[in-house]
C-alpha cells in the first residue's frame, strides 16, 4: 500500500521509528503484546532494514551448546571481552544486562523465522561466540517482516520522520514526509529505532573536521540522523562521543555508501600495513581479528590522505576470506609498490626491515600464537612471518564507518530521557542508543546483541504502557 495511506486518522499505539533489526524487534514485541504497531521506514522496500541487511552474525551468551554455538560463552568472559575493545568505555549496568538477555535472544530470533549457519572457514574461531545467519542480514531482515506482516503491522516505506512531537515530557505524535506528501501521525507511544548520523557526510566533518569527507559509509545512505538531531535540538540527554563510531578498514575501492558487510578486508593479521609513506604504524598482530579488526577503521583515517597498504605473500593469501575485488599482484615487492600507487624502493625497504625482525617459532593463523618481531617498531606480537614467497598481494584500506556512537541516553527499560528525566512513553533501540554501551571499538556482531536485547524490552516497555 501506499506509504501515506491510513497513517494519519489511525489510533495507533505505538509508532517504531526505523526499519532495521532494532526496530523490528520492538514492532513484533509490540504487536504480540497486543498493541497496534506502524513501522516507518524512511528507505524504499528494496533497501528496508537499514544496516542489518549487511550483516551476518550475532554474538550471544550461552551456558553451553546452543543452536549452531559450540562450547559455552559467559557473562564474565563476554563482559571482559568487551572491556577489552571499549578500553572501559562502557555502562557497565546496561552492558551486562544486554550481555545477559543475548542467551535468551537467539531462541526467540527462531522462533521468529530466523535461521543460522555454523561458521564458515575464515570465521572459525567465532564458532563458540557468535551465531551466523543463513542467508546473511538481508535473510534476518526478510524473516522479521514476514512476522510483521502475519501479525497485522503497518509498514510504511519511504516515511522519512522529521519531527517528534513533544510537550511536557510526552510524546503526542510526529511529522514526516512521503511519496505522497508530509503527514502528521499520532499516537500513545514511540520507539526510536533509526540508527546514527553517518550517512551525513557534513555532520561527520563537523565531528572529525575535513578528513572525514575521505570516509566510506559502508551501510545504508538513508542514516542521517534526522531524529536523533530533532531529540537532541529538543533537549534530549544524549550519551557518546561523535568521533566514536564503529569504523573498519574496507577496501579503498568500495563505493561511497552501501557497500557492506562484503568491502570489509580480513587479510591485516597476516599482513604489514603501510602508510602511503610506505611506514608501518601499528602492531597488525595485536589480537584475533573478531575482537581487534574495528579499531583499524580509526587508525586509518589518521594517516595521511587517511589511506593506507596491506601487503602479503602467497603464504598468506589463503588464511583469510577472498576479497570482492582481487588484491593487486606483483611479482616483487618493488613492483607491487609501484601498483598500489606507493614507492617501490621505499616499500621494499619496510618489508626487507620487518623480514629481518622476525623470529623463529610455530605459526597458528586461527590462535595468539606469541610469534613476533624484535627490534622493529611499531612491534608485530603475533603471525609475525617474513613475507619473502611471491607472488605478493596488495590491499588498499580505507575507514569504513558503520555506524556513528552519539546517540539517545536510556535506562534498563529502554526509555530515552529528557531535559528533565525519562520521556514518559519514548523509547530507543539499537544504533540510535548503542553509545550507552559502546563508548569505542567495537566487537564483532555486538551491535546486532545491543539491537536485538533493547528492541525486545522497548516493545515490551512500550506495549505494557498503552495497555
Amino acid at each position: 500500500m501506499p506509504a501515506s495511506e491510513n497513517l494519519s486518522g489511525v489510533n495507533w499505539d505505538i509508532l517504531v521509528i526505523g526499519g532495521g533489526n532494532a526496530a523490528l524487534c520492538a514492532a513484533i514485541t509490540a504487536a504480540e503484546a497486543g498493541a497496534r504497531v506502524a513501522v516507518l521506514e524512511g528507505a524504499p522496500k528494496a533497501y528496508r532494514g537499514g544496516n542489518s541487511r549487511h550483516t551476518r552474525n550475532f554474538r550471544c551468551m550461552h551456558r553451553g551448546p546452543l543452536s549452531v554455538l559450540t562450547g559455552s560463552y559467559e557473562e564474565e568472559e563476554y563482559f571482559d571481552d568487551l572491556i577489552r575493545v571499549t578500553k572501559g568505555e562502557t555502562d557497565e549496568n546496561l552492558a551486562r544486562m544486554t550481555i545477559r538477555g543475548s542467551e535468551e535472544c537467539l531462541p526467540w530470533m527462531e522462533k521468529h523465522g530466523v535461521r543460522f549457519q555454523p561458521s564458515l572457514s575464515g570465521t572459525l574461531s567465532l564458532s563458540r561466540t557468535n551465531a551466523f545467519f543463513l542467508g546473511g542480514g538481508k535473510a534476518l531482515v526478510n524473516a522479521y517482516y514476514r512476522t510483521a506482516e502475519a501479525l497485522g503491522i503497518h509498514v510504511a516505506y519511504e516515511t522519512k520522520v522529521t519531527h517528534v512531537a513533544i510537550q511536557d515530557e510526552h510524546f503526542t505524535g510526529l511529522d514526516a514526509e512521503t511519496p505522497t506528501g508530509p503527514v502528521t501521525i499520532e499516537a500513545k507511544a514511540c520507539i526510536i529505532a533509526s540508527g546514527g548520523f553517518q550517512s551525513d557526510v557534513e555532520w561527520l566533518a563537523r565531528a572529525w573536521g575535513p578528513a572525514a569527507r575521505n570516509f566510506l559509509i559502508r551501510g545504508t545512505p538513508y542514516n542521517m540522523g534526522v531524529v536523533l538531531k530533532d531529540m537532541l535540538d529538543q533537549g534530549a540527554q544524549s550519551v557518546g562521543d561523535p568521533t566514536q563510531c564503529h569504523a573498519v578498514a574496507i577496501d579503498g575501492r568500495a563505493p561511497k555508501f552501501d557497500g557492506g558487510i562484503v568491502t570489509r578486508l580480513d587479510c591485516v593479521p597476516f599482513s604489514i600495513v603501510v602508510n602511503r609513506n610506505a611506514q608501518r604504524f601499528y602492531d597488525e598482530g595485536e589480537d584475533v581479528w573478531p575482537k581487534r579488526y574495528a579499531i583499524w577503521g580509526r587508525l586509518v583515517a589518521a594517516q595521511p590522505g587517511q589511506i593506507a597498504y596491506s601487503i602479503i605473500d602467497a603464504d598468506s593469501i589463503p588464511l583469510f576470506m577472498p576479497s570482492v575485488f582481487p588484491p593487486e599482484k606483483a611479482d616483487t615487492i618493488a613492483g607491487l609498490g609501484e601498483k598500489l600507487g606507493i614507492s617501490g624502493s621505499k616499500l621494499e625497504a619496510t618489508v626487507a626491515a620487518f623480514n629481518a625482525a622476525c623470529g623463529n617459532g610455530d605459526f597458528h593463523p586461527t590462535e595468539l600464537d606469541g610469534l613476533r618481531t624484535r627490534g622493529v617498531e611499531p612491534a608485530k606480537t603475533n603471525w609475525a612471518r617474513p613475507i619473502v614467497k611471491p607472488p605478493f598481494y596488495g590491499y588498499t584500506l580505507r575507514p569504513g564507518v558503520t555506524f556513528t556512537y552519539l546517540g539517545l541516553k536510556v535506562d534498563e527499560t529502554a526509555r530515552a530521557f529528557g531535559p528533565a528525566g525519562p520521556y514518559r512513553n519514548i523509547w530507543a533501540a539499537g544504533e540510535t542508543m548503542a553509545g550507552s554501551i559502546l563508548g569505542q571499538g567495537y566487537l564483532a556482531g555486538f551491535g546486532m546483541t545491543i539491537g536485538t536485547v533493547f528492541g525486545r524490552i522497548a516493545g515490551q516497555e512500550a506495549a505494557n504502557y498503552v495497555a
